[in-house]
């Protein structure tokens, strides 16, 4: 069939459908969205239904919960502070965040709660961005100590306890020993959330405000929000979590009356979106922080951002977190992370070193490839309980990346 003026073969988006057709003919995966798009051409597939059981169709503008995708969206705002100087990387956070002065590091990270010693310098901007404050999910040790008092006081909840308010959440985090030494070690998840509520008290605005103000209104993210008002909430499909031993689908989140049915206490843990909103911000970090005729944030922020900022021995506990989990299904292998996402420093499967964004945990995707002038993003409505939607996810990758032609 020869090639379309992307860049992408018509043969090769052919296949790219036959192959999420196939995704949600197999019944493991009810339906979802995919965006493909490189210079300047836009191509969309909805395949599928909102619910397991059918009915309404997935289309172009069904709303997703982001889960993990957050990420490098709500770190935008912090490098529009870096940008105005009323954050500096380096400075200690003790100012905007006192319940993270005066640390207690833990002996030992799988340890005793109180068998510490004092922290050898103060937080910083810096060490909250690259995601090395010294707290944060680790699934390589889920049974210790530090980590059990991470889920049980709503730290790190996932949907099983109500998270608490921003100045609560962060007593709660403040009363926790740090399980490693700042800027000694790569955690995940934590160091996000708390980069919400600094972005919060510097400004004096609720975190969504800033947001807003500064990145979603200005790139036209319009459906994009921490929940779903009762006028949008057709457009939002229940996720579900499907039983890791049978597959059995079950709805983990219902739209009407649901968890992002209304604003929660702690704005910053997970977006609601669409592909066209995300593609809008991919595209603005394609284009180094422009959009339109609008800078959002200057070049050196945005490569700040999508560059790998992590030392070799904080990669190489990267690594392990990817190699050594199942929870991950061969995605997290990149070698490298920026601030708030990934970015790829080898070639371990299809895609371009430099490739950068991340994965989440409802079963979204969303990259962007300077190399290769790429956006993609793939959202459905069925989390990582099980591998399905880690293997489409998969095959997405796979799929776009046969599809370049030039």
């Amino acid at each position: 069939m020869g090639q379309s003026n992307s860049g992408f073969s018509e043969t090769g988006l052919r296949r790219m459908r036959d192959v999420l057709e196939q995704h949600v003919a197999s019944g493991k995966i009810p339906g979802l969205v995919a965006l493909v798009s490189r210079h300047g051409e836009t191509h969309v597939e909805a395949i599928g239904t909102m619910r397991h059981e059918g009915g309404e169709p997935m289309c172009r503008d069904t709303i997703f919960r982001m889960a993990s995708t957050t990420k490098p969206v709500a770190v935008a705002p912090v490098m529009v502070l870096l940008d105005e100087c009323r954050l500096r990387l380096d400075d200690p956070v003790d100012m905007w965040l006192p319940e993270l002065a005066d640390r207690q590091v833990l002996k030992l990270a799988d340890g005793p709660l109180d068998d510490t010693v004092p922290a050898r310098r103060p937080i910083t901007v810096r060490d909250l961005l690259t995601s090395t404050f010294g707290l944060g999910v680790d699934q390589t040790s889920l049974g210790s100590p530090i980590q059990r008092a991470i889920f049980e006081q709503g730290i790190f909840s996932q949907g099983m306890a109500e998270v608490p308010n921003p100045d609560e959440w962060m007593r709660r985090l403040g009363a926790l020993p740090l399980s490693h030494q700042p800027g000694e070690r790569w955690q995940y998840h934590v160091s996000n959330d708390v980069l919400c509520v600094l972005v919060a008290r510097v400004t004096g605005q609720p975190f969504e405000t800033f947001l807003r103000e500064r990145i979603l209104d200005p790139l036209g993210m319009k459906d994009t929000s921490f929940y779903v008002p009762a006028d949008k909430i057709d457009r939002l499909p229940p996720s579900y979590a499907p039983d890791p031993q049978t597959g059995q689908f079950f709805v983990w989140d219902e739209a009407v009356g649901g968890r992002y049915s209304k604003p929660p206490a702690f704005q910053g843990g997970e977006l609601v979106s669409t592909v066209d909103d995300y593609h809008a911000y991919f595209q603005m970090l394609l284009n180094e922080g422009v959009h339109g005729n609008e800078r959002i944030l200057s070049r050196p922020a945005v490569q700040l951002m999508t560059t790998n900022r992590l030392t070799p021995r904080q990669q190489a506990a990267r690594e392990a977190l990817a190699n050594n989990t199942q929870v991950s299904y061969g995605l997290g292998r990149h070698g490298g992370w920026g601030f708030g996402m990934a970015v790829r420093t080898y070639r371990g499967d299809f895609a371009s070193i430099g490739q950068f964004g991340w994965d989440g945990g409802t079963g979204t995707t969303t990259y962007a490839d300077p190399d290769k002038q790429l956006t993609g993003i793939l959202l459905t409505q069925v989390g990582m309980s099980t591998a399905d939607s880690a293997r489409v996810i998969h095959d997405f990758w796979t799929m776009v990346y046969q599809a370049i032609e030039d």
